[in-house]
């Protein structure tokens, strides 16, 4: 199996945004490879193209010079958070350009490239070509007109091949919506694709054998080819190509289109095999607002890991929102998840087990009578755990750690109903039972708990006295595993509270007197008519990742509403469901068509849900 980021683009150091990619792609090989699996984990760096050019010569030096040092900021910040890495690819290695010279002779000797000419419009910021605009819909910078001769790919004759691998593989990208919107992009008609450039030299020449120096290879179709390079295509030594057979690439939202696509066209072109899935997530922004060197509102991961931990970063990120969603970061909100999950919660559990077992049993803990006291309570928690797999699959590790929590709050729970500290003085047995049931269902979390926290959760492990491998794996997740006989001693706490960094903010802080919020009369909340409506059609508004179109019965009438949970909820989810609107609203346009109200809803920390009453209301009654 092949696991991989893409490669990062050296324009500049990494931030909290690459981390999260590479956060993803390391817990899932973590993940895959404590199952018994044979896991590749690819990352590196891209590191040709029109932009580093450009970058290096603002900055003194050759385009491989000015490469070469982010590349290694690159390694380097991974190495920092010990990401299990197989292979640090950069398009610079011999290697790699062997393989895409081989790549584009092939696809030009069965005819899917062609000699002609491009003229257009060309970003160079996103590297990509783009439709007749003065500004990239990507990222809002200024196109320019781009005029020259280009070898191009016969994208178009791959577009009924690509819609035919979507309908056949409908998991193919997660999450879900994701895939419908390439399946959209793809039925709007494909263009052929410009893949070379003769205007600037730092990029890939062709082939020898097509006499044509002037050309080097386009930045996407030199980028992509990574994915195979790394294991071997082109070389004499092939073997590793085998994990290609199973390959999950995690890519983030904005390069979506090029891997969806014009990726798979070229696989198909070299008939070799396609990704068994293609993960996308969203973006980190910083108070609403996407991450920005122009802005200046960059995080760097390792800066905030110095401050809060490792691991209560690598934690958060993949907690706090699902994947696939954008997520607000904050330093408030990291500490606020980490003290209430990680010390609260899985801490004081392990904190409470270690105690009352040095202080009832000096430390030392054996039963046999485990499932005979508490079969219908190990049941439960062991179906939890099972249920895990699910969601890792789907790629929702939000929901894998949700559940997993749901472990550790249910110990909790059934410590204070049993009550040990009352039960060791009139039955020591059970009490023995209750710790070692405890110490059994925190031997079998961990090891889920390593593909998110691989640190902590082997200092669990050696705390029960456990190893965190494959084969223990299988014999600990057995439906009758007990871990008996177990000696625990006195450790500090594993997860310690986090407080807010006490760095001097950047800019000097003003005293300013709040203002008092103004407060309304029960005559101004008469004016809103909020009333209670059933959702009788949903469906996703073209060209927009966050409008919903509903129509919702109020009882007197349907009205059209547009609203913008497209990243909470799937359309064929919400019909049926009640909601709670605002009516008295001037309608408005928005994407073209018009919405004759507002859907009410709550939102914190990135998490949205839609208001609803707790019981079912006839449509059209009134909230007051």
């Amino acid at each position: 199996m092949l696991v991989s980021t893409p490669i990062y683009y050296v324009n500049d150091v990494p931030h909290l945004g690459h981390a999260y990619t590479t956060f993803i792609a390391d817990m899932l090989k973590k993940y895959h490879a404590l199952r018994g699996k044979d896991v590749f984990l690819l990352t590196g760096t891209d590191e040709h193209g029109q932009k580093i050019a450009l970058s290096a010569a603002k900055h003194h030096q050759s385009p491989l010079e000015y490469a070469s040092q982010i590349s290694q900021a690159f390694k380097d910040q991974w190495d920092y958070f010990n990401i299990d890495y197989n292979h640090f690819i950069r398009t610079t290695d011999q290697a790699h350009q062997q393989a895409v010279q081989k790549a584009f002779e092939i696809m030009h000797a069965q005819g899917d490239i062609y000699k002609g000419k491009y003229q257009g419009s060309y970003c160079v910021s996103c590297e990509s070509f783009v439709a007749s605009h003065a500004l990239c819909p990507d990222c809002g910078k200024e196109t320019i007109i781009l005029e020259e001769e280009s070898y191009f790919f016969r994208l178009s004759h791959y577009q009924e091949r690509l819609l035919d691998f979507y309908k056949q593989h409908p998991k193919a990208i997660l999450p879900l919506f994701r895939r419908n919107e390439v399946v959209r992009f793809i039925e709007q008609g494909l263009h052929d694709l410009s893949i070379t450039r003769t205007s600037f030299e730092w990029g890939i020449k062709l082939p020898a054998s097509l006499h044509d120096p002037k050309h080097v290879v386009y930045v996407w179709l030199d980028a992509l080819l990574n994915y195979v390079s790394a294991l071997g295509y082109a070389s004499l030594d092939t073997n590793k190509m085998a994990y290609f057979d199973h390959a999950i690439h995690v890519v983030g939202k904005d390069i979506l289109r090029f891997h969806a696509i014009y990726w798979p066209a070229f696989l198909m072109s070299l008939e070799l095999p396609l990704f068994e899935h293609l993960c996308v997530h969203g973006w980190w922004t910083i108070e609403g607002v996407k991450m920005s060197k122009s802005i200046g509102n960059v995080l760097c991961a390792k800066q905030e890991a110095q401050k809060y931990g490792e691991e209560n970063l690598r934690y958060f990120l993949l907690r706090e929102v699902p994947l696939g969603q954008d997520g607000d970061f904050s330093s408030l909100a990291l500490i606020r998840r980490s003290n209430a999950d990680l010390s609260n919660t899985l801490g004081n559990l392990i904190q409470r087990l270690s105690g009352m077992a040095i202080q009832y049993f000096q430390g030392q803990l054996k039963s046999t009578q485990v499932l005979e006291h508490y079969g219908t309570s190990y049941a439960h928690m062991q179906a939890l755990l099972e249920s895990l797999d699910a969601s890792m699959l789907e790629m929702q590790p939000h929901k894998y750690l949700e559940d997993l929590w749901k472990v550790f709050e249910g110990a909790n729970v059934l410590i204070a109903k049993e009550e040990p500290w009352n039960l060791i003085k009139t039955d020591k047995e059970k009490t023995m039972s209750l710790l070692v049931l405890i110490a059994t269902l925190l031997a079998k979390s961990a090891f889920y708990l390593y593909p998110i926290m691989p640190t902590s959760a082997q200092k669990l492990a050696t705390l029960l006295g456990l190893s965190l491998d494959s084969p223990n794996f299988k014999a600990c997740m057995q439906k009758d595993y007990v871990l008996s006989p177990l000696t625990l001693v006195k450790n500090p706490p594993l997860f310690p509270k986090l407080e807010l960094s006490k760095e001097p903010p950047t800019t000097p802080a003003v005293a300013t007197q709040p203002t008092p919020p103004k407060l309304l009369k029960i005559g101004d909340f008469s004016k809103l008519e909020i009333k209670v409506g059933t959702i009788i059609q949903a469906k996703s508004v073209p060209k927009s990742d966050k409008l919903l179109q509903l129509e919702v019965d109020f009882g007197d009438r349907v009205r059209v509403i547009l609203s913008g949970i497209a990243q909470h909820y799937q359309p064929h989810d919400l019909i049926g469901k009640q909601v709670c609107a605002l009516l008295n609203l001037e309608p408005r346009k928005m994407m073209g068509m018009l919405s004759e109200g507002m859907i009410l809803s709550a939102s914190d920390a990135g998490m949205l849900k839609l208001i609803a009453p707790l019981e079912p209301m006839p449509n059209g009654s009134t909230i007051s």
